[in-house]
This record gives C-alpha cells, sequence and structure tokens, in this order.
C-alpha cells in the first residue's frame, strides 16, 4: 500500500517496541523512515528495511539532548530532502515509588525524556515541516495521560503532560497546515512494560493474566495495534485531525 507514499518521517525510540513496529508499517506505506534512538540497535532495524527495498536511516540521538535533536531533524532532511512526519515515540517509565518517596532526579529524568525531549523533537521539526508545505506530528502518550493507576507518579505526570502539549500545539500550528495528535496505547508488552513487571515483583505469565483481564476486547495490545493507528494519524486520510486523542486500549478506559 502507498498511504505514505513521498512523505519522511522521524521516528523517536524507534529501535524496538512499539517505535520499530511504526518504522516497519510507516515504511511499507512508503514512507522513508530516519530512526531515532540512543539504543544501536536501531542500525539494524534501518539496515533491514533497507534490505527490504525501503527507505530507511538511523541517527544516534538523546532526546534530553538538543543540539542531538537539532542534528538528528537535519540528518533526516539532509538524507531524504525534507521532513513531513514526527513520532515523539521515546519514553521511560521510572521508578515505581509513591510521590511521597520519590527522589528529585528519579523524577526528573523521567520528565526530561518523555516531556522536554517530545518538546525538543518539536521545536526542531517545525521549521522543516513548513517548508514542506505542512505535516503531521504524532505524539505518543498513554492511558496514564489520561486516567490515573496510582503508581509510577513521573510517568503519569509526563504522559498527561504530552497529551495537553499535543493540543496546545495543535492550535498553535494549524495556520501552518502541521497537525499535531496524541495516541494512547493500552498495555503492551514491550520491554517497558516488561521492566514495569519485574519491578512489582510478578512473573510474566501472571502479570499478563493480570493485565489481560483489565482489557475488555480480551488480552494485552500488539506493537501494530499502535502502528497502524500512527500510519493513519501520519497520513493525509486524517487531513481533518487535530488536536484529538487517539486511545487503542481495548477498551481499557471505556469502563
Amino acid at each position: 500500500m502507498s498511504r505514505l507514499q513521498d512523505k519522511v518521517a522521524l521516528i523517536t525510540g524507534g529501535a524496538n517496541g512499539l517505535g520499530e513496529a511504526i518504522a516497519q508499517r510507516m515504511s511499507e506505506e512508503g514512507c522513508a523512515v530516519m530512526i531515532v534512538d540512543r539504543d544501536p540497535h536501531g542500525r539494524e532495524v534501518a539496515e533491514k528495511l533497507k534490505a527490504a527495498g525501503r527507505k530507511a536511516a538511523f541517527q544516534a540521538c538523546d532526546v534530553t539532548d538538543e543540539a542531538q535533536v537539532k542534528a538528528a531533524v537535519q540528518a533526516a532532511v539532509d538524507q531524504f530532502g525534507r521532513l513531513d512526519v514526527l513520532v515523539n515515540n521515546a519514553g521511560i517509565e521510572g521508578v515505581n515509588k509513591p510521590t511521597d518517596q520519590l527522589e528529585l532526579a528519579e523524577w526528573e529524568a523521567v520528565m526530561a525524556v518523555n516531556t522536554t525531549g517530545v518538546f525538543l523533537c518539536t521545536k526542531h521539526a517545525i521549521a522543516p515541516m513548513r517548508k514542506a508545505g505542512g505535516g503531521s506530528i504524532v505524539n505518543i502518550s498513554s492511558i496514564y495521560g489520561i486516567v490515573g493507576g496510582a503508581d509510577i507518579p513521573p510517568y503519569h505526570a509526563s504522559k498527561g503532560a504530552v497529551r495537553t502539549m499535543s493540543k496546545n500545539d495543535a492550535l498553535s500550528f494549524a495556520p501552518d497546515r502541521i497537525r499535531v495528535n496524541s495516541v494512547h496505547p493500552g498495555f503492551i508488552f514491550t520491554a517497558l512494560v516488561d521492566r514495569y513487571v519485574k519491578d512489582a515483583g510478578m512473573q510474566h505469565d501472571q502479570a499478563k493474566a493480570s493485565l489481560d483481564a483489565l482489557h475488555p476486547l480480551g488480552g494485552t495490545g500488539h506493537p501494530d495495534d499502535i502502528a497502524w493507528g500512527v500510519v493513519y494519524l501520519a497520513s493525509d486520510h486524517a487531513r481533518w485531525v487535530t488536536g484529538s486523542e487517539l486511545v487503542i486500549d481495548g477498551g481499557y478506559t471505556a469502563r
């Protein structure tokens, strides 16, 4: 298919999990993808896509470092000639402590990646998107940017911030034909959720059974469930969608 034919996307956290699935599906739809991550495995992901005849490249980048973010955006433009889509997917969960037991450094570490990283990547993507005549920014938030869970306070706060940032930037950049939306996944067994389960002292099978029961459609999600939502928001099929929340959670938040 070719829903993203001739578009260029920069995907943060693209080396594994949701980011890898997003890069895979976007490239299948004709998009050139710049995979951005601290994890060097992102280079293997890009090489695999290139071996399949798709346009892909890797740029090592820490999204909390403005100079590195600026260089990554420029690398995408230099490699592929333009920038049409930014997927702010990079994120960490942080330590699972109640607010009164958190250290300031533990709070700031999560906010730096999950919120400041979104700010920096958006900041530097705007100019090339304006030059391209518009674009789509897709911010990966979480169901826990909408509802509480009585755990990991910095994660909830950071994802709630991303949700509201998306709406605010949608209004700010609508005159530039730059759309900004957020995606809110339910539980998907990426490395992030695996760490969350381990920190909670649960066995994988036990945790999966418990989490499966929280999703009315049955079972936890798959990375592709989120990737196809991103493909839609990045495409011209979503040309009149901005400032919206795409909740992909198997019904978790419907209660």
